[in-house]
């Protein structure tokens, strides 16, 4: 049975939050409905949508375990993580 909220585009991704990004997001992780298939626009979606205070240039960010790049692009079942900078002493 199709879901006639969905578009044929709109992928299903785990997304795992860290650290600060952790607290502003309530979550630690959460499984998410987009049709933007690249980490630069779903970042920016769910920054809008926490109020992350961290631009994108000071978070890191993984595709299923492997560090990558903002242009990246993101397919169904995919986990992407945000890293912001940890401070250690």
């Amino acid at each position: 049975m199709t879901d006639n909220n969905q578009t044929l585009d709109t992928i299903s991704l785990t997304v795992l939050y860290f650290a600060s990004l952790a607290e502003q997001a309530g979550k630690d992780s959460e499984t998410v409905q987009t049709d933007s298939g690249d980490l630069a626009t779903i970042y920016a979606k769910l920054s809008a949508k926490y109020g992350f205070d961290l631009p994108q240039d000071k978070v890191a960010v993984a595709i299923n375990h492997e560090f990558g790049s903002w242009g990246d692009k993101v397919s169904s079942g995919d986990t992407i993580a945000f890293i912001p900078p940890v401070a250690g002493g």
